[in-house]
């Protein structure tokens, strides 16, 4: 499709929501809908989907694409998908299915596993569970010490803990259970914390990989939205043979979870070089400071150059009204 015939499209920038990430997707969606008014598109609406009349709007606003800015329960595991499925509304990025997957920690790393791709050893505990000190003590034995707590289906580090000494741990499964989400207990892997920003969709490509330099514990909220240049070392500085395979595992990740248009997966790089998988975001933060917008800036992509390419890919094999 021409630019000058795909700019022609309105499109709907879905932002906002309930989820602990509500913040962020408000700015995510703010900094889209920019760029593709700096890429030439002539409508660009911003619409915040907690708003009591969003559906109407959405459904009355004759919109060819729903560009998805959402981050977190109810815009990136599929709820939101599922509705622009049923209005017929050609969306950015992944389908019903592999947000589902993509959202819930426990299945992407199943998936993941499967499909060759490292991942630490884990457990996981039902909603509401109050391990008894005993399960503590077993969960402690199997994997030792530290521990990182998290909920399954959050986002952005939102309920995340680092555990260091084992009385620490009931009160962590406390906050990450707090939501009534499942909890995940997970091996603390030790090494380089890196991420591999893949766009496309049935030829995926990864741009450049972006090493994450901390002195905190871990990359937590704080961290994450400091300006990008304190924190973010791109390319990553690994051994040539250590970068490649880094790049193939983030790749075979997008494919194994079914990604289309972008996906973005951490991974810890042990001292032996090997990449082990920590989670994939089906919907990678698009603000100023996000990982994936600099990492394509590196590779000579700017902003507005990247939401137009997602634009496009959701309209892949997609039918649509013809260009105003």
């Amino acid at each position: 499709m021409e630019r000058t015939e795909l700019t022609q499209y309105r499109v709907a920038v879905l932002s906002g929501g309930w989820s602990d990430e509500r913040d962020i997707s408000m700015s995510s969606g703010r900094a889209c809908q920019q760029a593709l008014r700096e890429a030439g598109f002539i409508t660009v609406e911003l619409l915040d989907i907690a708003d009591v009349h969003f559906v109407e709007c959405l459904s009355a606003g004759d919109y060819d694409v729903a560009f998805i800015a959402l981050h977190g329960r109810y815009g990136e595991d599929g709820c939101i998908q599922g509705l622009l499925e049923v209005l017929h509304v050609p969306y950015t990025f992944s389908g019903v299915l592999s947000s589902a997957l993509s959202a819930d920690k426990e299945r992407a790393k199943d998936i993941c596993r499967a499909a060759g791709i490292p991942v630490p050893s884990g457990v996981t505990l039902a909603p509401g569970s109050e391990p008894t000190d005993d399960d503590l003590d077993a969960i402690v034995d199997k994997m030792g010490l530290p521990l990182f707590v998290k909920p399954v289906s959050n986002g952005s580090s939102f309920g995340i803990s680092r555990v260091n000494e084992r009385g620490g741990l009931a009160a962590a499964v406390r906050k990450a259970g707090s939501k009534g989400d499942r909890v995940l207990v997970e091996e603390c892997v030790s090494g380089v914390e890196i991420t591999v920003p893949v766009i496309g969709n049935d030829e995926p490509r990864a741009l450049p990989i972006i090493e994450i330099a901390l002195d905190s514990e871990f990359y937590d909220l704080k961290v994450k939205y400091e300006p990008a240049s304190l924190h973010h070392i791109i390319p990553a500085r690994l051994d040539e043979t250590v970068y490649k395979r880094a790049e193939e595992l983030g790749i075979a990740a997008h494919k194994a979870l079914g990604c289309r248009g972008v996906s973005r997966t951490d991974f810890i790089v042990k001292d032996d070089g090997t990449p082990v998988m920590l989670e994939t975001n089906s919907i990678p933060g698009m603000t100023d400071r996000s990982l994936l917008p600099d990492a394509a800036r590196h590779a000579g992509i700017e902003f507005s150059e990247l939401c137009t390419l997602f634009v496009q890919w959701a309209l892949e094999d997609v039918p649509v009204r013809a260009a105003r």
